[in-house]
């Protein structure tokens, strides 16, 4: 499977061994499923562990800060190693990461089904999230290497799809497996399905995914400067956030650190800048950057991502907090959205290149309408019929979001050459997972705020009322805001259209 006419990358002095004319169509197609699969296990412990949170609370007696950790530590980790590990995939082995990052993870998970405290579970939470960013990167480059054209759009449509059913089928089948196994332990179960589905899969990727490591004459180009000045700057961003849970002991002062983080970041712009002026790689190419689609596709990503897995949690605490819902039911009501997001983000990668960012506007629109509707559910709809009038406005909710997630991604790599596809396809990741925990962050901060300022002083339902609006907030601020962008992205194409017709 080498290619060995394809000439040496400018950079690195790398000969890349595998493209898409190197297999056949269903070996092609068998890899992208493996890869697939991996990443909705991968993307399936961002959503059903959280459901499981009352019952780790109730098992450890954990409090709001160390369960805020669980969820978004895992997200932290992700984002921290996504950057690095794409660079390195890109530069050598991406099925060698792949099956890596799987294994850690599958062991990880063994750790956390295992734990005895809260402690341990978050440390493991924490490894799942390494492994997590160890592996996910490699999807996205493998696709990019594997598919290019229309089958590319068709690939991102499934890839889309899966990630969509994935993230809200989450909370549903963690209530499931909390329903088979009982209110004290059924939460470890949610971490030991990952260990026979790791092990399957780890036999598959070894067997199906092509070979891509390559041959440099450079030895691996890693920017170590720039990964440390990265790192902190990822984590002063982040932790504020993941320490606000509404309490009144938050601590003011970690505010102080995205004062850190401006400065960091600043840094690390100018330290890739020096270091490619020198002829070396930089972590990021910030070239990349000045690709208009790519720029706004990303910013797009991370402002979608701020509301839709807010959108999930708060939905099912309301419903077991607020109604006493079980969890399999509270999780059953995010069935619509899953089911009617894997169908649209089908044809949404279909359609994406023939109608490009006005598929992704009207999305945006349907998935505004679905969080406008479930807080006027919560308020106004009788309690009793809360939960089916929530599983309706969910399913639109999900045809919205099937024509964001696949097309915008397709739409945000369509410029991007395919030897930088797995680290362009990381920093999106990246883009995503600060933006699940930022919005994650600010919606429990405002939900649990709301409820400790007014526990006591108006009656428990509405209570939880409350909360569950001033929480969803953030899931509208930010969509709005992702709709701002896709519409000056559509006007920017739309004009560029105009020119080289008129040009021409």
């Amino acid at each position: 499977m080498t290619d060995g006419g394809t000439a040496p990358d400018r950079v690195t002095g790398a000969h890349p061994v595998t493209s898409d004319i190197a297999l056949t169509p269903a070996r092609r197609w068998r890899a992208f499923w493996v890869c697939v699969t991996v990443a909705a296990i991968t993307i399936l412990d961002l959503s059903k562990v959280n459901v499981a949170l009352p019952s780790i609370e109730a098992a450890f007696g954990a409090g709001a800060t160390e369960l805020q950790l669980i969820v978004s530590g895992y997200v932290l980790t992700f984002g921290l190693f996504l950057v690095p590990m794409g660079r390195i995939g890109d530069q050598r082995s991406r099925r060698a990461l792949f099956i890596i990052g799987l294994t850690v993870f599958t062991l990880a998970s063994a750790a956390c089904a295992v734990a005895p405290n809260a402690t341990v579970l978050l440390v493991a939470r924490l490894v799942q999230g390494m492994a997590a960013g160890t592996q996910m990167p490699q999807v996205l480059g493998l696709i990019q290497q594997l598919f290019q054209g229309k089958e590319r759009g068709r690939a991102f449509g499934l890839f889309g799809a899966t990630i969509g059913v994935a993230t809200a089928f989450g909370p549903t089948l963690g209530g499931l497996l909390i329903a088979l196994g009982g209110p004290a332990d059924g939460w470890r179960w949610i971490f030991w399905m990952n260990l026979p589905l790791g092990v399957i899969a780890i036999a598959l990727a070894a067997w199906m995914l092509p070979n891509t490591r390559t041959r440099s004459r450079r030895p691996l180009a890693l920017d170590p400067v720039g990964v440390v000045l990265f790192g902190v700057a990822v984590v002063a961003l982040m932790l504020p956030f993941l320490f606000t849970t509404g309490a009144r002991d938050d601590d003011p002062r970690r505010w102080w650190l995205l004062v850190l983080f401006v400065l960091v970041a600043a840094g690390f712009v100018a330290w890739e800048r020096r270091y490619a002026s020198l002829g070396k790689d930089p972590l990021i190419p910030l070239q990349l950057f000045r690709v208009e689609s790519y720029r706004n596709g990303t910013l797009l990503q991370a402002m979608y991502f701020a509301a839709a897995p807010p959108m999930f949690l708060l939905t099912t605490l309301y419903l077991q907090g607020g109604l006493h819902i079980e969890p399999v039911f509270a999780g059953m009501v995010t069935i619509g959205f899953a089911l009617a997001s894997a169908l649209s983000s089908w044809f949404g990668g279909i359609l994406v290149n023939r109608f490009g960012r006005a598929i992704v506007v009207w999305g945006l629109g349907l998935v505004l309408v679905g969080v406008t509707g479930l807080v006027a559910t919560a308020i106004y709809v009788p309690d009793e019929a809360t939960p089916y009038v929530m599983a309706a406005v969910m399913v639109v909710a999900g045809v919205g979001g099937g024509l964001v997630i696949s097309p915008n991604q397709t739409l945000t790599l369509a410029d991007i050459p395919v030897r930088q596809g797995g680290l362009a396809g990381s920093v999106g990741q990246l883009a995503q997972r600060i933006g699940t925990s930022v919005g994650i962050a600010i919606a429990l901060a405002l939900f649990y705020a709301t409820i400790y300022r007014e526990q006591g002083e108006v009656p428990d339902a509405v209570v939880y009322h409350d909360a569950y609006g001033f929480g969803m907030l953030i899931a509208g601020i930010a969509l709005a805001l992702a709709f701002v962008v896709a519409l000056i992205d559509l006007s920017a194409r739309r004009r560029s259209d105009k020119l080289a017709h008129a040009a021409s």
